[in-house]
């Protein structure tokens, strides 16, 4: 049986919108106590959103995620600029390395993130972070996702990315084993050393490689400022830039 309190705390909550510290200080009980008789009401837009205006360290905390907000947005914003700006200056590997990150990268707001098989691919896009972007070796993280049905064990598989693509062991991190399924176990996996994920965390890069290859390709893509993945995936699926670029790297 609910007691008078509690029938009072749903009253307050749910016909008066009324925040659970208010409720227990009206009330005279603990607030987890309101938390716990309330928590299956649903506020309405307009209750939530007078709590949000009377809550002035909510308000305070918002407004300062705005700010932060829009401080990294132009930082985005400056940063594809600057790679339009490097694109400009007629270097191929610049170029390359764009097209194959245009054509073969995982879309990311705040990171480069690069994932292939190809070994030869991947070593000209080692070699486009190092010379066009300065990034260190021990920067570029390194993972692998493979099957160790083909006789080799992990750490030879490691030893062979970090030596095709000379990389100290630092860089590695966790790899992804896949298991075999009954019907493949006795078979070799065509990917003998699976393929490789290189990453560098760096919102400046990426975004960088973003205005560039805007420039490089003519056109302007506002949705790569914030990468909502839907939008850029469907960017990329209406432009025939990508697939072209992609041949001219063959």
């Amino acid at each position: 049986m609910k007691s008078l309190e509690q029938r009072d705390a749903r009253r307050l909550r749910e016909q008066e919108g009324m925040s659970i510290g208010d409720i227990a200080s009206i009330l005279g009980v603990a607030k987890s106590s309101v938390s716990l008789w309330v928590r299956d009401i649903e506020l309405t837009m307009r209750q939530t959103d007078a709590l949000r205006r009377a809550n002035p360290a909510l308000n305070g905390q918002m407004k300062g995620q705005a700010t932060c907000a829009r401080r990294a947005r132009a930082e985005r914003l400056t940063a594809q600029g600057q790679g339009r700006l490097q694109a400009k200056s007629g270097d191929e590997l610049h170029r390359l390395g764009c097209m194959l990150y245009w054509a073969e990268g995982s879309k990311s707001r705040n990171a480069v993130q690069f994932v292939n098989s190809d070994p030869n691919m991947l070593k000209l896009f080692v070699r486009f972070l190092t010379e066009c972007y300065s990034v260190p070796s021990e920067r570029i993280c390194l993972s692998v996702n493979c099957f160790l049905n083909n006789g080799l064990t992990i750490e030879e598989i490691h030893a062979h990315w970090l030596s095709l693509l000379a990389l100290p062991d630092s860089v590695l991190r966790k790899p992804i084993i896949n298991r075999s399924s009954r019907s493949s176990s006795r078979q070799r996996n065509t990917l003998v050393y699976g393929t490789a994920r290189l990453v560098v965390h760096s919102t400046l890069i990426v975004q960088s490689i973003y205005g560039a290859i805007q420039e490089y390709s003519g056109f302007d893509q506002p949705d790569w400022l914030d990468c909502n993945q839907r939008h850029v995936a469907d960017a990329l699926r209406e432009r025939p830039q990508a697939a072209a670029a992609s041949r001219s790297l063959s």
